[in-house]
């Protein structure tokens, strides 16, 4: 796994996935058919587990079967569960403001507002620093993101203030 370059949090779920493989059948998982497969699955079903969670075991059973065991052909029948995307509730100005001044303070705030407002995810707004934001083209560079890629989002004029007002030396909490 490490040769492939997964992440530790990934390494760890494809282990902790084929743990609980291994829980069900009560044996070495190496030993399985596509039937214990197939029953794993059903019974995951039954369990009531979210599609995320069942798409992410099997894609750990994936990797485990095809890459050190070499039997892909037990994944064959092995799908993954799709929904229908759902498009996302947008706040309205009134409960945004509402949403940002619940914040603790101004660094939380800051931080709240970029999540929201950029659409970016917790670990990438803990890793954002000034030299991430673009106030001539109006976007933040997010490095290393999600799946360790690099993008970028947009940044509106009203978020640029509250982040030069939170990283103005005057307002930094020591």
């Amino acid at each position: 796994m490490t040769m492939r370059k997964l992440s530790p949090q990934t390494q760890t779920a494809y282990l902790r996935v084929v743990k609980n493989f291994a829980g069900f059948l009560g044996q070495s998982p190496d030993a399985a058919s596509a039937e214990d497969l197939r029953r794993y699955q059903l019974h995951l079903v039954e369990q009531g587990m979210t599609s995320g969670h069942l798409n992410a075991t099997i894609t750990g059973l994936r990797f485990f079967f095809e890459t050190p065991l070499e039997h892909p052909e037990l994944m064959k029948r092995m799908r993954h569960v799709y929904e229908p995307r759902k498009i996302p509730v947008i706040l309205s100005l009134e409960e945004v403001t509402r949403l940002l001044q619940s914040a603790g303070g101004l660094k939380y705030q800051a931080a709240l507002g970029v999540a929201y407002g950029a659409g970016l995810r917790a670990n990438e707004v803990v890793h954002l620093s000034t030299t991430d934001i673009d106030s001539e083209r109006m976007v933040i560079r997010v490095e290393q993101g999600k799946g360790k890629r690099d993008r970028y989002a947009m940044l509106s004029p009203t978020l640029l203030e509250l982040l030069r007002a939170w990283w103005r030396p005057s307002s930094c909490v020591k």
